[in-house]
């Protein structure tokens, strides 16, 4: 499997430690005053300092519109279930709280949206069957 390596703008990178550190766990890499890495549930994402995409919600899921464009993760569903319960103890705000889509389907998933400080969308997906990634 590859690993992906993403970039974007975020505001602050204390609270961007905070965040990608403190509440989602991720590790912490390379920095330098205008950028900080993080592995990102094994995959690279460079925060550099500027003003962060614009977002819409026009993403169709189930009978909710999500942010497009946004980041995304899939993660085994104990992994998900893990990190749904830290975030809820954050106080998070969800975009869309932590809920099971296609349920007894191909494809069934555990889903939530959230953002970062900065306001980046970011969907956590969780699979307790990961051979239902690709399903359709």
């Amino acid at each position: 499997m590859s690993v992906f390596h993403l970039a974007y703008n975020v505001t602050n990178l204390d609270d961007a430690r905070a965040f990608y550190g403190g509440v989602l766990g991720c590790t912490e890499g390379r920095s330098t005053e205008t950028w900080v890495d993080f592995d990102f549930f094994g995959h690279q994402i460079s925060l550099h300092l500027g003003t962060p995409f614009k977002t819409e919600n026009t993403g169709k899921v189930g009978d909710h519109l999500v942010p497009m464009p946004h980041l995304g993760v899939v993660l085994a569903k104990s992994d998900w279930d893990v990190l749904a319960t830290r975030l809820v103890e954050h106080d998070i705000e969800f975009v869309l709280p932590p809920s099971t889509r296609f349920a007894g389907e191909p494809g069934e998933q555990s889903t939530m949206f959230f953002r970062d400080p900065a306001g980046n969308p970011i969907e956590v997906k969780g699979f307790a069957d990961t051979t239902g990634i690709f399903a359709s």
